[in-house]
Formats: C-alpha cells, sequence, structure tokens
C-alpha cells in the first residue's frame, strides 16, 4: 500500500515505521474474518482493513474527523487480525500511532476526555484501586446490577507460600489483580515452589503501562515502562531467569517494552531485555518437569478461555489448553476461541454496549458443553465474564493447588 506521508510527519521515525506497515498490506481482507468487531457490525470501517485505509488517509494528510476516532476507539486491539495476515502486517503498532494522531487533530468533547482522565488515575495504581475496589465490595449486595458486574466479589485468600530456592524468577504485582484476584498470585508462587523455583515479587514495580498507552497518553506509559525497568533491573542483574506473566494483557505489553523505548538511548537494551525476560506461566510450567505437582481432584468439567493478549499478543496460542491437558484436566469443548470477550483493558468501560455483545458471544461459545467452571489466563477477561457468568471464572493455575 503505497503511502506519501504528509510533511508534518516526515521527521518522526515513528511514521517510517507505520509507512512500512502500511506498505506490507496488500488488501486481502483476511483480517476481516477474525475481526470482532466486524464480524459483529458489518461494518468495514469497524475492520482492520477499513481501519488501515482510514489510518493511511490520515498519515498522508486529509482531514481527520470525529468519526475517524469513533472507528478506531472501537478497534478492541484484540490483534487477531495479526495473527490471520498473511503478509504480517503489525496492526497492533500501527493503531496505537493512528489514535494518537486522532486524538490530536480531532479532539474529544470534555466530558470524553474527563472519564478518561479519570481511568489513568486510578487503574493504574494499586494502592488507588484497592480501596476504592473494597468500598465497592462492601455495597456489592445494594449496587445495580450494571455496576454490580464491574465489582468482582472479594476472595477468600489462599495460604502464602515461604520460599527460598537457588532458581529465582520475579513478578510484579500490578494494579488490579493484586487486589481484585490475589490468589492468582499466591497461587503462582506455591506451584512453583513445587518446582523448586522461589517467585520474588518486586514491589517497587507497578502497572504495565497498558491502561495509559490504550488511553493516548503514551508518555506516562512510557513513563512506567521505564519506572518498571528500574524496579527490576538490580534483580536481574542479581541472577533472576525470567520474569513471570500471570495477566496476559499485561504481559503483551511487557514484551513490548524493547519496541516502546527503542528510540531511548538510556533505556533501549534494558527495555529489549526486560522484555525478552518476561514470559506467561503457561509458556514457564510448558518447559517445567510437572511431575513434583501434588495436583488436587481434577474432575471437575473446565472451559478454557484463552486471551486475545495471550494467543495473538504473546503469540501463545494452544500452549494453555496443552499444558492444562497434560495434567489430566477435564477440558470441554469450546468454540470461537480466537474472538475476543469484549474486556480488552478498559474497553468495556468505555464501549459497554458493544463490550457487552461481544462478552455474551463469548459465553455462549464457552458454555457449549456445559462446563463446571470457566478458567482463564488474564485479569481483565476473568472480571469481565466472571461478573455475568453462569460458572464460576478463575485464573487456571488455581486449579493447581490443593488450598
Amino acid at each position: 500500500m503505497k503511502t506519501l506521508l504528509a510533511d508534518e510527519f516526515k521527521a518522526d521515525p515513528r511514521f517510517k515505521v507505520a509507512e512500512d506497515i502500511l506498505q506490507a498490506c496488500v488488501h486481502c481482507g483476511f483480517c476481516t474474518a477474525t475481526c470482532p468487531t466486524y464480524l459483529q457490525l458489518g461494518d468495514e470501517r469497524d475492520s482492520p482493513r477499513g481501519r488501515i485505509y482510514m489510518m493511511k488517509a490520515m498519515f498522508e494528510g486529509e482531514a481527520v474527523t470525529a468519526s475517524t476516532r469513533y472507528h478506531l476507539d472501537r478497534c478492541l486491539t484484540c490483534r487477531s487480525c495479526e495473527t490471520t495476515c498473511p503478509s504480517g502486517v503489525q496492526y497492533g503498532h500501527l493503531v496505537d500511532l493512528g489514535r494518537e494522531v486522532a486524538e490530536q487533530k480531532a479532539p474529544r468533547p470534555w466530558h470524553q476526555r474527563f472519564v478518561r482522565w479519570s481511568l489513568r488515575q486510578v487503574l493504574p495504581y494499586r494502592y488507588r484501586f484497592g480501596p476504592l475496589l473494597r468500598l465497592g465490595q462492601l455495597f456489592r449486595p445494594v449496587l445495580p446490577s450494571i455496576i454490580k458486574g464491574h465489582v468482582p466479589p472479594a476472595q477468600k485468600r489462599i495460604g502464602a507460600i515461604e520460599s527460598s530456592h537457588q532458581r529465582v524468577m520475579l513478578s510484579m504485582p500490578g494494579c488490579a489483580q493484586a487486589s481484585a484476584a490475589p490468589n492468582t498470585d499466591l497461587a503462582t508462587a506455591k506451584v512453583l515452589h513445587k518446582l523448586g523455583i522461589t517467585m520474588q515479587i518486586v514491589p517497587q514495580s507497578g502497572c504495565c503501562g497498558a491502561v495509559d498507552l490504550h488511553l493516548n497518553d503514551h508518555e506516562q506509559g512510557l513513563a512506567k515502562a521505564r519506572l518498571n525497568i528500574d524496579a527490576l533491573w538490580p534483580h536481574i542483574e542479581s541472577g533472576a531467569e525470567t520474569i513471570v506473566v500471570t495477566a496476559s494483557g499485561c504481559g503483551a505489553t511487557l514484551q513490548d517494552y524493547g519496541y516502546m523505548l527503542r528510540h531511548d538511548v538510556s533505556y533501549a537494551n534494558k527495555a529489549a531485555k526486560v522484555a525478552l525476560m518476561c514470559r506467561d506461566i503457561a509458556d514457564i510450567l510448558a518447559d517445567e518437569d510437572l511431575a513434583s505437582l501434588d495436583l488436587p481432584n481434577l474432575e471437575q468439567r473446565i472451559a478454557v478461555h484463552c486471551p486475545c493478549s495471550q494467543q495473538h499478543g504473546m503469540k501463545l496460542p494452544g500452549k494453555l489448553k496443552s499444558v492444562l491437558a497434560q495434567q489430566g484436566v477435564n477440558l470441554v469443548a469450546t468454540q470461537n476461541d480466537h474472538l475476543c470477550c469484549g474486556s480488552a483493558g478498559t474497553y468495556s468501560l468505555l464501549q459497554p454496549a458493544l463490550s457487552k455483545q461481544l462478552r455474551d458471544n463469548k459465553l455462549s461459545d464457552l458454555m457449549i458443553d456445559d462446563p463446571d467452571m470457566i478458567v482463564t489466563a488474564n485479569i481483565g477477561c476473568q472480571l469481565h465474564l466472571g461478573g455475568h457468568a453462569k460458572v464460576p471464572v478463575k485464573h487456571w493455575i488455581e486449579l493447581l493447588v490443593t488450598d
């Protein structure tokens, strides 16, 4: 796709990358077959191909309207199109830049800016999000159903483990998961302990930066990435072998640090190293001898939801199901595994109607074989599905612990 960049973009190296991405697109339309918003709406402007045409026009200097921004907003950034694309178009990097330009060229109404600013002030900070969540849980019984679905019940915490092994893997407590689903990391630490691995929490680390990046505050997103690299680096230098990812949404962002900070002379090399060290817990366990795990009763019928961020972002399709199947978990049939559940970070809050449609579709696809439980690998999907599912929704790692 030949692109003639407008003069205002030619000096910015990011747009040279965008030009290369655009030139890789051959208009084949394979992406439309796996795009959740196009399949739901049937509007070419809500397909990857349609959005690519809009971004090309925008980068060539054509007028940007609120309609352009609207259709870019409706993209889930699930990256299913990247998995489908025969030409290797890196759509995720392109749409991030496109949204930034659309935001500048077609400013939002004040109330939209305020909502997005508010989300950026709360969600990425666990010491702000946690107290607000606990307040919501206290009043959950009397909350309207539309709000109650976004407030998960408080978890009964499993016991913590003290561990001291030669092998050390790092863990970042993140933002929402630490408060909303603390058992995920507690269970992960127990599983790794049985394998002779200590999971070391790095408390100075924080949000991966995804919330800011998805809400077009790129500078804050990059600032959070640098803070995390600074927090992780002493432990990396001390010999930690891996950074454990238990929320695939964060994992996809962490693995992108090298790209995000490639032009930062102070952080480029460190960012690339951190990105390479980040591994999803399913990917880690796939390479370990799990014979030492004292597995609990696994007779429950389990439906597996593989998040977009895991299969399309972290490029681990099928990895989670493979690990569970090898441990004798009774997996039931599901369908349309490649389609997004509609969580997509803040998408469920900013695009509630479309998110609800996608969530209901996903729950139907997960429930076709009448499972006893749904398991997933990302906190956002867990909360999104769990608020409306007829069966419990947990992180899959909890299946591998006894308490």
